[in-house]
């Protein structure tokens, strides 16, 4: 019996979904369009079930490229409104289109010069009259034996909001560099638990002179890879030092007309360094604690093996921290 109970829920939900695929219509393609370029933002509201749906059709539609926020009806009436411009749109979710506190939002968010779009199971409701554009997101029945309890229609609901932010990120050509780029915690996290050799450079692409390599061609090698440093090795790629940008400033400005030294007299020896099978999340730690952007990567000898730049853990220099700039 429970059983049965349950799987009745969930054919009369997935009937609501498919129910909408039929009743899409050119409503739903302005409604694309008209977000697709807007310059302002998607001002969701709506109260009770449909709030909570419009907070997750946010969370979607931030996370995929287009900027939303989402603004309870009554908040709005008491200054919340404040968030609104004229460049945005608002999304006005519900079931029944006769919410007294959405509809009392509806004329003030329109006196700002806001496009309003509906969606709502009723296109004859009072919320339908007064927005620019109705989705129709109506479904047969409910799930809740009693038809009171929203079940159906806010599964419905749901699942339209999730077709709206797919087919944005069609139409916005939004790529998985861009979804990566709005979710800096996950993709950071998974570099902070790989080893260093992981992401480390290797090969032409880690600067490096000899110790008596003339300071202009040191700084040449720091100017050929843009990594703000070049290591100082000796025989065999043993690290002996490294040349930042900042050891080269503080030397110039105290030694005017020493441009013809070499790089040993510059370079900081011993510099700070990792092993390739370091934690990334360690490297990251040490670059924190001495404010350095750049870790010489060395085998147990001290022969070079690589060079790790803070960029490459960050992600390309989308994120900071402490505040910490160049060397």
């Amino acid at each position: 019996m429970v059983l049965e109970q349950a799987k009745k829920v969930l054919r009369i939900e997935a009937e609501g979904i498919l129910g909408l695929e039929n009743r899409l219509d050119g409503n739903f393609t302005t409604l694309v369009e008209w977000i697709a370029s807007l310059s302002g933002r998607v001002i969701v509201a709506g109260i009770g079930k449909s709030g909570l749906i419009g907070r997750k059709i946010v969370a979607t539609l931030n996370s995929t490229g287009t900027r939303s926020l989402f603004l309870h009806p009554v908040e709005a009436m008491h200054g919340d409104l404040g968030m609104v411009t004229g460049e945005d749109l608002l999304l006005a979710l519900s079931n029944s289109g006769e919410t007294d506190e959405l509809n009392m939002l509806v004329p003030a968010v329109r006196n700002l010069g806001c496009r309003v779009a509906a969606l709502t199971s009723n296109p004859e409701s009072t919320l339908a009259k007064h927005a620019d554009l109705v989705v129709n997101v109506g479904v047969e029945r409910e799930a809740c034996p009693l038809g009171l309890a929203p079940t159906a229609s806010t599964t419905a609901l749901l699942a339209l909001g999730d077709a709206l932010a797919v087919v944005l990120i069609e139409k916005k050509r939004f790529g998985q560099r861009d979804f990566k780029r709005f979710h800096p915690g996950g993709a950071l996290g998974q570099r902070l638990a790989a080893a260093v050799e992981g992401i480390m450079l290797t090969g032409d692409q880690v600067p490096s002179v000899s110790p008596k390599t003339p300071l202009v061609k040191a700084i040449e090698e720091i100017d050929r890879l843009n990594l703000g440093a070049t290591l100082v090795v000796g025989e065999d790629l043993a690290l002996l030092g490294i040349i930042t940008d900042g050891d080269l400033r503080r030397f110039l400005l105290n030694s005017p007309g020493a441009g013809g030294a070499l790089a040993e007299t510059v370079m900081t020896a011993n510099p700070k360094s990792v092993t390739p099978d370091t934690r990334v999340a360690h490297a990251l730690n040490l670059m924190e604690k001495h404010l350095i952007t750049v870790l010489p990567v060395v085998e147990e000898n001290g022969r070079v093996m690589g060079i790790l730049h803070l960029h490459d853990i960050l992600g390309k220099g989308s994120v900071r921290f402490n505040g910490a700039g160049a060397l």
